[in-house]
C-alpha cells in the first residue's frame, strides 16, 4: 500500500493595499461630459487558488464618505441621502460569486455589489492578476484592473434634474474603474 502524498494546490490570501490602490468612477454631467470621482478609502482581500483561478474569491469595502470629485459641494451631496445616504449606509461592498476566463489571461468576476443597501449583481472585466513580485521590503505583491458598467439608478440612486434645455443633469450609466495592488498576506 502507497502512502503517497498527494500534492495540495496552493491557495493564498492577498490583502489590497489602499495606499497604491484605487477605485474611481465617471457619469455623464449635464448631458455634455464625463465627471470624474473616486473613493479614497478601501479595503478587502483576494483568496487566489493558484490551480485553478476560477475557484478564487474576492471581497471588498469602500467607505462611501470618502468619495472624493475635486468639488466639495458636489462631495456633500454625493454623500447625502439623495445619493448615498454615507450616513445610514456607510459601506459599498462587493463580494463575488462566479469567475470565469475571458481570453488572454483575463477574467470576468461577478459577484454582488451593495450600494445604499440594494444589492445586485455586477460583472467586472478584470486585466491580471500579474505575476507576484517582491517590493523593497520583502512583501510579495500582485496587481489587476477591473471595469463594469452599472445603471445607477438600479441601486436607488435616482435623484436627478431636468435640464432647462432637455435631458438631466446626471446621467444614469456609472462606469467604474479598479486599479488594485494586494500585499500577499
Amino acid at each position: 500500500m502507497s502512502t503517497t502524498a498527494t500534492p495540495q494546490a496552493a491557495v493564498a490570501t492577498w490583502n489590497i493595499d489602499p495606499a497604491h490602490s484605487v477605485a474611481e468612477f465617471k457619469v455623464r454631467h449635464m448631458m455634455i461630459s464625463n465627471v470624474k470621482g473616486q473613493f479614497t478609502s478601501l479595503q478587502g482581500s483576494l483568496t487566489l487558488d493558484e490551480a485553478d483561478i476560477t475557484r478564487s474569491r474576492v471581497r471588498a469595502s469602500i467607505d462611501a464618505a470618502s468619495v472624493h470629485t475635486r468639488e466639495p459641494q458636489r462631495d456633500g451631496h454625493l454623500k447625502s441621502a439623495d445619493f448615498f445616504d454615507a450616513q445610514k449606509f456607510p459601506e459599498l461592498t462587493f463580494e463575488s460569486t462566479r469567475i470565469t476566463r475571458s481570453g488572454d489571461g483575463e477574467l470576468d468576476v461577478t459577484g454582488d455589489l451593495t450600494i445604499r443597501g440594494v444589492t445586485r449583481p455586477v460583472t467586472f472585466h478584470v486585466e491580471g492578476p500579474t505575476p507576484p513580485a517582491k517590493d523593497p521590503w520583502g512583501n510579495t505583491r500582485i496587481g489587476l484592473s477591473a471595469t463594469a458598467k452599472i445603471s445607477r439608478a438600479d441601486f436607488g440612486l435616482t435623484w436627478n434634474a431636468a435640464l432647462e434645455a432637455g435631458g438631466v443633469l446626471v446621467g444614469d450609466d456609472v462606469h467604474i474603474t479598479l486599479d488594485v495592488q494586494f500585499i500577499k498576506a
